[in-house]
């Protein structure tokens, strides 16, 4: 039998442009066994299957996945399936995640989570001079690396606002559009509020805790419906 499955384009502008592609699965449709098989076959950085919430609460679970492996967090899976629960009128305060428990709000068009900053991997995180040395930077470079590299450089320092990419040839993330689990760690590195501005022009809005915690928000677009075998 045919999965539906929801594709979202979370961390848009304003615009609702760019944006990382996102698979959404209602977890109930398939097997365990078989969302590693799914992900790999829809190709998107990341797809997230959600187990929707019990009737009168307030709180999901979700397993991510890449097109090779099972992600304990990720920030843009974990904001599209807040944002797709509230769109099928079941907007939630939780969503449990293998890392733990995600905090989940709304304020006008932004979804917004919030984890702890070392749920995130180790990015192997680089300053780069300028943005042209940031646009010549090739993915192929770290092809042979085990590493996730999150490349950044300043786009306006007084306002807090930067520009970034991220490649991750090892999880079959050649270069990724927009990173949350990235943003939850340059946030933490910079110890301050930021806007992010990634990839082709995707956009993360974040806010930093002393007390270890950080909150990613983003617009989300629905691209509509694909099915898998």
């Amino acid at each position: 039998m045919a999965i539906d499955v929801t594709v979202l384009r979370v961390f848009t502008d304003r615009d609702g442009r760019f944006g990382n592609p996102l698979g959404v699965v209602d977890a109930s449709t398939v097997q365990a066994a078989d969302r590693q098989r799914i992900a790999t076959e829809l190709g998107f950085s990341e797809t997230v299957f959600i187990t929707l919430p019990r009737e009168g609460t307030h709180s999901a679970s979700a397993h991510i996945h890449t097109p090779t492996t099972q992600l304990p967090f990720a920030g843009h899976p974990t904001v599209g399936a807040s944002w797709w629960l509230k769109d099928r009128g079941l907007p939630i305060k939780t969503l449990q995640v293998p890392a733990g428990i995600v905090q989940v709000t709304y304020t006008g068009d932004l979804t917004a989570v919030s984890a702890r900053a070392d749920w995130a991997p180790d990015f192997s995180i680089n300053h780069v001079a300028s943005l042209d040395d940031l646009a010549a930077a090739d993915p192929d470079d770290y092809a042979d690396d085990e590493a996730e590299h999150y490349l950044w450089t300043w786009l306006d320092e007084a306002a807090d606002t930067i520009r970034s990419r991220m490649f991750a040839p090892h999880l079959g993330i050649r270069e990724d559009e927009a990173t949350g689990a990235a943003a939850v760690r340059i946030t933490e590195h910079l110890s301050r509020d930021l806007t992010i501005v990634q990839g082709q022009g995707s956009v993360i809005e974040t806010k930093w805790s002393p007390e270890g915690w950080v909150q990613i928000a983003g617009r989300v677009v629905d691209d509509g419906q694909r099915q898998i075998d």
